[in-house]
């Protein structure tokens, strides 16, 4: 799904929003579920989650009953999110940044630079893309983020 409307930008406009999209990339999961994951409470998740299912980029996923009452689970509308301005990047790392620095333990994380032709590029791009798309998201194993990027530093033709 390519985020393209004036909607979905504005939807992605608060880093709790990417938050609770990331945790839906997971699994589906409930209003409770992702208040309790994300350590926000039931309102502030029912708000963004609101917004984020108008926009589209929530839908309802099952419901289930409970003790006198149903329980309904929400998904993201897409596997894949990707984003065409800046200000939605930008939002979107500040999310990140929020889940790196949860982390307890010691995560790693590098930036480097490297001057590569444009084949290596996008040949790196499609590598990098593929062992994404490999990456189990199967149940059992521990929650991990991966981050992964190939951008050009200081504009279009790389000089910085």
């Amino acid at each position: 799904m390519t985020i393209a409307s004036a909607q979905e930008y504005r939807a992605l406009g608060h880093p709790v929003r990417h938050r609770l999209l990331f945790a839906l990339a997971q699994k589906p999961a409930t209003l409770s579920g992702l208040a309790a994951e994300l350590g926000i409470s039931k309102g502030s998740a029912g708000h963004h989650l609101k917004i984020l299912r108008e926009s589209g980029l929530v839908v309802p996923d099952r419901a289930r009953q409970v003790r006198g009452g149903t329980e309904q689970y929400f998904r993201r509308a897409a596997k894949r999110m990707r984003y065409e301005t800046g200000e939605a990047t930008r939002a979107a790392m500040a999310a990140v940044a929020e889940e790196v620095l949860s982390d307890g333990a010691d995560p790693f994380l590098t930036v480097r630079n490297v001057r590569l032709s444009e084949e290596q590029a996008e040949r790196l791009r499609r590598t990098l893309e593929d062992m994404v798309e490999e990456l189990s998201d199967e149940e059992g194993g521990a929650r991990h983020g991966v981050i992964v990027g190939v951008y050009r530093p200081g504009g279009r033709d790389g000089a910085a």
